[in-house]
């Protein structure tokens, strides 16, 4: 009596852990059990096992088929291990050949019918495969997305059929070619936004940078406007930022055909969203919107509408550009390196400061509204701007800003020069060490006195030359000039009541 093997994956995050799905036929009652601390989605693999067998002529002997999943102390959830036991089932039963099989790891969700339905997670687990130097078989619609693991044989097979006669050698499956690139769609131009120069400047500034932005204004001032072209100014992602954002999308289900993520990810969730949706969480630990903004832009409109809690959870994601979804049976951590860009109303009308029509109970209701936006919170935001609405009888009349391409240029300057500058060490002046940042002498002074006159806290003070050496890089300037911490101070936070 000999055991066949199959490799698979749990996922922890998105990091593939090694999974070896072992086989046994003995004598005995027949039976068909699955052990190894599998959920239910696993659990029911062995219906849809049964199934796919007898849609293609075949039948379980009437033994005792014993699947264990090993390690057995480690979860295994997802539908994705129905392939390999599949396949080590039919291995077992000597319709494959066991040797040939020890050279793969498999991943991919039976039909009743036997065909092979996309699952989460391949991209992750295909390169999770390469080093452990396996090939990876996995459904046919994402073989392109396996591909992109580099030098890895894939085999993407329409139906389990199609893998039997492959191994018996009645057929060849052809090797996938990587899925392309994914189409990130046209974004608006900057171009559509007329005046608001201080807007526009501090959307350059927070894109050249990374930095975190608040906008505050009445409605209809142009606050989700402006917002929305800032993907626009954003440069393509690095190839290992591609990949790793590729990854996230990969093990959420969301890579569309196999396609790499080369523009940052712009996300704008419902402010009714719960912090497990922010930050991550729920039965399987999925990431959330902060791990699926990675490298790119994390949108917050109507700010303090979202529940305190989620808002609070933002806090330590970041700071660390990592958030940890906590477990009694795991702790599993996602990246989570976003730039946040939140819109507000000033208060719950939306009209403070205005005579003509804000509500009676000003300028109370608009301590109350900031009030929902914690200081330790609002400490982490970069540059606040405060959005004054373009009167209607000008807006015909002001001429067209700068369009986006132009403006992305001088972003794309400063970002090769932060990364020339930081040698690897920070991707954006948003990570930069403070050790790393040089100022003119006039400049320290400038900032020292400033920090006391405005009781800026450590990061406040830290985050404020982050975004001068950004203001120094968009104007090619090397040290940081006195100039830009003065506009760097200028942006810092400043809302009524509110001494932060």
């Amino acid at each position: 009596m000999t055991i066949a093997r199959v490799q698979s994956f749990a996922f922890a995050g998105i990091e593939a852990l090694a999974v070896e799905v072992q086989v046994q036929i003995s004598s005995g009652l027949p039976a068909f059990l699955v052990v190894g601390l599998p959920d239910k989605a696993v659990g029911e693999a062995r219906e849809r096992v049964r199934a796919a067998l007898t849609a293609m002529g075949l039948s379980l002997p009437p033994k005792r088929v014993l699947i264990n999943l090993a390690p057995a102390d480690l979860l295994k959830e997802g539908s994705h291990f129905d392939l390999p036991i599949a396949l080590a089932v039919l291995a077992a039963m000597d319709v494959l050949p066991r040797e040939d099989l020890l050279e793969f790891a498999a991943v991919g969700e039976l039909s009743l019918d036997g065909t092979l339905n996309p699952v989460a997670g391949v991209l992750p687990a295909a390169i999770a495969a390469s080093a452990r130097g396996l090939g990876l078989i996995c459904p046919a619609a994402q073989g392109g997305e396996a591909a992109w693991a580099g030098q890895i044989a894939v085999l993407a097979a329409p139906d389990l059929l199609a893998l039997i006669n492959h191994f018996r050698g009645q057929q060849v499956l052809t090797p996938p070619e990587p899925a392309g690139i994914a189409d990130a769609g046209a974004a608006a131009d900057l171009q559509d936004v007329r005046g608001m120069e201080t807007s526009r400047r501090a959307l350059e500034i927070a894109a050249a940078g990374g930095h975190n932005l608040l906008l505050i204004g009445p409605p209809g001032s142009g606050k989700s406007m402006l917002a929305a072209r800032l993907p626009g100014l954003l440069p393509d992602l690095l190839p290992m930022e591609a990949l790793e954002v590729s990854m996230i999308h990969s093990v959420a289900g969301m890579l569309d055909g196999g396609r790499l993520v080369m523009r940052p990810p712009f996300r704008e969730p419902h402010h009714s969203a719960s912090q497990a949706a922010l930050t991550g969480g729920g039965q399987r630990a999925r990431p959330g919107e902060v791990s699926l903004a990675h490298r790119g832009v994390l949108f917050l409109d109507e700010l303090p509408e979202f529940p305190r809690q989620a808002l609070e959870a933002l806090r330590q994601p970041m700071e660390a550009g990592r958030t940890t979804v906590a477990r009694a049976a795991a702790h599993i951590t996602y990246p989570a390196r976003f730039q946040l860009v939140a819109a507000m109303n000033p208060c719950r009308c939306g009209y403070l400061g205005d005579a003509a029509r804000e509500c009676g109970r000003a300028p109370r209701c608009g301590e109350e509204y900031q009030g929902k936006i914690s200081g330790p919170l609002l400490d982490r935001i970069d540059l606040t701007v405060a959005v004054q609405p373009v009167p209607p009888s000008e807006l015909s009349r002001a001429p067209a800003g700068e369009a986006s391409a132009i403006v992305a240029g001088r972003i794309a300057q400063a970002r090769a020069r932060q990364r020339e500058r930081a040698n690897g060490a920070a991707t954006t002046n948003a990570e930069v060490d403070i050790g790393a940042l040089v100022l003119a002498a006039e400049a320290r002074e400038l900032a020292d006195r400033a920090a006391d006159k405005l009781r800026l806290s450590a990061r406040g003070y830290t985050r404020t030359l982050r975004v001068a050496r950004s203001i120094a890089d968009l104007a090619g300037a090397e040290p940081i000039r006195r100039v830009d911490v003065a506009e760097a101070l200028a942006f810092r936070h400043r809302m009524p009541g509110r001494t932060v």
